[in-house]
């Protein structure tokens, strides 16, 4: 597919992250509408989409857009997503006729506060990284036992919690947790010392289920997808993962960014997922599913310095993909609801320019990253700035999923974050 001319002209930029093509949906306000609404992105405007609602363009005013988020309109199912996305692509492409009409509903991108782009109702991440998990594994295992006996058959899991989904830009207060030092047989209540991030792209359930899927159903249940960072107390969560795995280590904070890049909109870009080690079981192949060709570029700020690229990855080298996760995580009977949000896990390549958390980078801290300016890292400290930006390439055009980013602030609450 080639770029979609629209006449608005910033949307046909062969870089921009918001083309006709992508139409990601948004939650905005602004000064002339304080409620949050659901918007759309072309070029760098917003199109407010509760207006558009209200004077008739998509038929009966269902009250899909005047809420707060995508909810209600991820809940009417994939055959409204396409209509919906056909009908925006024939009303602002070149040549419109409604052009005129619809100048109206366009809002500058720099004059609004986004919002959360929708409620999440429950919140499963996973393990889905062959060379994340071989990476971990190797570090606390040694290289020969690498991959627990599990990892080739089956996508793993823990179920999160939704409170703690952060809009991107909210600052992370470093937590406290249980700590052991390797100097003492008891452990400390301190804050953590190995903060880490998690590059992750995070799956959004559009229609709900009541029962087991097959895969093929699980892949038609998705929306979009956001960028995620699923912040991590690597100490905390040494102390405490066994016997049930994490607990506090993950419960501080997981940063979405601000738009969902629908399902649709991907399609160009999806590819096979690596060959098998293992075949699988029967019930995660039996219908065709994909990875996506999507870059994320991680950079980190620290509070006195200026952005280093830290990790330069891509989501189709994972080993599992969402249409499986989900497959999997209903075959117990578990219902799965509007608005569920799963997490890809760290999402790592082959090499080390490629890994998605601090961990994998400096081995453990073992091995310190060299920033711009000489500074050196093997976690994240306090002030520091994480920044992921997203986005599929064609050849004349991009799907952007704009920023995902957090400042780290310090554990004491009065102590304010730097800048």
């Amino acid at each position: 597919m080639t770029l979609l001319i629209s006449w608005i002209q910033s949307a046909n930029s062969a870089d921009g992250d918001f083309p006709l093509n992508n139409l990601p949906c948004g939650v905005f306000s602004n000064a002339a509408n304080t409620q949050p609404r659901c918007c759309t992105a072309l070029g760098d405007v917003v199109i407010d989409l509760a207006a558009m609602e209200g004077d008739g363009f998509f038929g009966e005013d269902l009250g899909l857009f005047c809420r707060p988020g995508w909810n209600a309109f991820m809940a009417e199912g994939p055959t409204a997503w396409a209509a919906w996305r056909l009908r925006m692509q024939s009303l602002f492409s070149q040549g419109s006729p409604e052009a005129d009409r619809l100048s109206r509903y366009l809002v500058q991108r720099h004059e609004i506060t986004l919002h959360m782009p929708f409620e999440v109702t429950e919140f499963s991440d996973f393990y889905s990284s062959y060379h994340h998990a071989v990476n971990v594994g190797s570090l606390f295992r040694g290289a020969d036992n690498a991959l627990m006996p599990n990892w080739l058959h089956v996508p793993i899991g823990y179920n999160g919690r939704a409170s703690s989904i952060v809009l991107s830009g909210t600052d992370i207060r470093r937590p406290m947790g249980q700590i052991k030092l390797q100097d003492s047989d008891v452990p400390v209540f301190a804050p953590t010392r190995r903060l880490d991030m998690e590059v992750e792209l995070g799956a959004v359930i559009g229609t709900p289920s009541s029962g087991r899927v097959d895969i093929g159903q699980a892949e038609d249940m998705i929306f979009g997808f956001v960028l995620l960072n699923d912040w991590s107390s690597r100490d905390i969560q040494a102390w405490e993962y066994q016997p049930l795995g994490p607990f506090q280590s993950k419960a501080t904070a997981s940063s979405i960014g601000a738009w969902i890049v629908m399902k649709e909109a991907l399609a160009p870009f999806r590819r096979q997922p690596p060959e098998r080690v293992k075949p699988l079981l029967e019930y995660l192949t039996s219908h065709e599913t994909w990875v996506y060709d999507i870059r994320l570029r991680t950079t980190l700020t620290p509070p006195d310095g200026g952005p280093s690229l830290v990790s330069d990855t891509n989501y189709q080298t994972m080993y599992y993909t969402f249409a499986q996760q989900l497959c999997h995580h209903a075959t117990s009977g578990c219902p799965m609801r509007t608005g569920d949000l799963l997490g890809s896990g760290t999402i790592s390549g082959p090499d080390r320019d490629s890994l998605g958390s601090f961990l994998e980078i400096t081995r453990g801290g073992s091995e310190p990253l060299e920033l711009q300016g000489g500074q050196v890292r093997t976690f994240i400290e306090d002030g520091d700035l994480l920044s992921i930006h997203g986005y599929a390439e064609g050849e004349d055009y991009r799907i952007g999923f704009g920023i995902c980013e957090g400042r780290i602030c310090p554990a004491i609450p009065e102590t304010t974050c730097r800048s």
